[in-house]
């Protein structure tokens, strides 16, 4: 696994951007959705983040939800 900054994982409903990546030390930020980039902020080492990401999916660019993708699938009100 290559970490890298900005990367973003998906773990169960919760999603992990890296917000700054240092030699010893992972920024991260802990969001419900991507989207909105709201979160909490945390810095561990690279062991503790690793053991954090077990069994996370990595999200390709494409594979994120954008703001126009939750738009058109927001429910019309009439």
């Amino acid at each position: 696994m290559k970490l890298e900054q900005g990367q973003i994982w998906r773990q169960g409903g919760d999603y992990y951007r890296i917000v700054e990546w240092a030699r010893m030390s992972i920024e991260y930020k802990v969001m419900k959705d991507p989207v909105s980039k709201e979160g909490t902020l945390h810095k561990v080492t690279k062991k503790e983040f690793c053991r954090i990401l077990k069994g996370a999916v990595l999200l390709k660019p494409e594979d994120l939800p954008t703001a126009e993708t939750e738009v058109s699938h927001a429910p019309e009100t009439v």
